[in-house]
């Protein structure tokens, strides 16, 4: 990621500019990604924790069943995301994951 891309402009010092956008569009993404990844991980951990809390209450057994299964599927959903991108990248040869604006 280059964060000097707006400062590289000849004749456009301190003007911003389209090419200003790339590496703001790069930082929310890899914000968003690690977001919910640390959410997913969280979920898994407080679903473990109320499983082993339950303590027989079938109510809480369940609720922290459901919990555990929406972390593990929210992790598997953002994995085969990101194998469907570079599979996309691999098959069309197109570079999905660089995210660039030519001049």
């Amino acid at each position: 990621m280059n964060s000097d891309a707006c400062a590289n402009i000849p004749g456009a010092e301190g003007v911003a500019s389209i090419q200003c956008i790339v590496p703001l569009v790069t930082g929310v993404i890899r914000a968003v990604v690690s977001l919910g990844a640390v959410a997913l991980f969280i979920m898994l951990l407080v679903g473990g924790f109320n499983f082993l809390f339950s303590a027989g209450d079938q109510k809480k057994l369940e609720a922290a069943k459901g919990s555990v299964t929406q972390a593990i599927a929210g992790i598997i959903l953002m994995s085969v995301a990101y194998l469907i991108i570079l599979t996309i990248e691999k098959f069309t040869g197109v570079t999905v994951t660089d995210f660039t604006i030519t001049q």
